[in-house]
């Protein structure tokens, strides 16, 4: 039996080599080229086209290739019953930690700016702002969550998160669900969202959100493009009410040229490239859920169905 690889950002053969190069007597094939459909029980998918999974008459396993798994429910004809995982990749959380520290950073110590000033022969100081003046708050404590929180606190910030039940970390605050958000809100003046994109979370950077927050509160979503809506950012941006906002993720990747988060003076933007995969980490859990599949035993980092992560 086989595995194949759906995605279409180019990426097939690298990832086909990377799993063969690990395991020389799998069968991987791109969904591109011919392969035996009724072969394949595992699909390892990235934003794939939607249909594509339901080509597969004996799959028994749906594997992301990355943290997320919102676009596999976007996809209305994924095939019922079929358990999917995701992958939990120390790794990729370090990395968006990194990013996200880095985005704070020159937002506090205004990097952009200054770079701007120079260009314009400008010689003029900002205001000055320390790290230990500033609440973090983070929308969601999962893996990624967990770990920029234990960074920031380690760097000298004031952290606190949210999530939908409580969770212990050293040193940061927690608020649970619809109840605690306002008080989480009301003390957040930097906003990380980390959550995963669910019915529930889409929209929810919104300006009801936004006015809950300090002014002058700086926004950053590394999350997914669909937990923002466009248009109340930019509202809160041009009322004063926020200072800035670092984006990752976006509603439309690439994002078209004709956009107002382009030339907007208050939006610092990144191209999805918070954090990569690396083939060195995720192989290795790929493989090992294959083996399980075929024995039949319990996956690693299964998700659910219900909740949508």
């Amino acid at each position: 039996m086989a595995l194949v690889v759906i995605r279409q950002d180019g990426k097939i053969d690298f990832w086909k080599e990377a799993l063969m190069a690990e395991s020389p007597e799998l069968q991987v094939y791109g969904y591109l080229e011919d392969h035996p459909k009724d072969n394949i029980e595992m699909a390892l998918v990235w934003k794939h086209p939607q249909g594509s999974l339901a080509n597969y008459p004996n799959l028994k396993l749906i594997a992301s290739n990355g943290a997320g798994v919102d676009f596999i429910f976007k996809d209305p004809d994924v095939p019922e019953g079929i358990p999917i995982t995701r992958i939990v990749d120390t790794k990729l959380a370090e990395d968006m930690s990194e990013h996200v520290l880095a985005v704070i950073l020159s937002h506090l110590k205004n990097l952009d700016t200054y770079k701007l000033q120079q260009t314009q022969g400008i010689w003029k100081p900002r205001n000055y702002y320390r790290i230990s003046d500033f609440t973090v708050g983070i929308m969601g404590l999962g893996e990624l969550g967990r770990v920029l929180a234990k960074d920031l606190v380690r760097f000298g910030f004031k952290v606190q998160g949210w999530a939908n039940s409580h969770k212990s970390i050293e040193n940061v605050k927690t608020f649970a669900g619809d109840k605690e958000l306002s008080g989480f809100l009301s003390s957040s003046e930097i906003l990380v969202c980390l959550l995963p994109l669910t019915n529930k979370t889409t929209g929810i950077l919104n300006i009801s959100l936004f006015e809950q927050l300090p002014k002058n509160a700086f926004v950053i979503n590394v999350a997914r493009g669909g937990h923002l809506v466009d248009d109340d950012l930019i509202s809160m941006l041009d009322s004063g009410h926020l200072s800035g906002a670092g984006l990752d993720v976006y509603h439309q990747e690439p994002l078209p040229a004709t956009h107002p988060f382009w030339q907007h003076e208050k939006i610092h933007m990144t191209p999805h490239y918070a954090s990569v995969s690396d083939p060195k980490f995720v192989v290795p859990q790929i493989l090992e859920n294959y083996r399980r599949m075929k024995a039949g035993k319990p996956l690693i980092n299964k998700i659910s169905r219900d909740k949508g992560y």
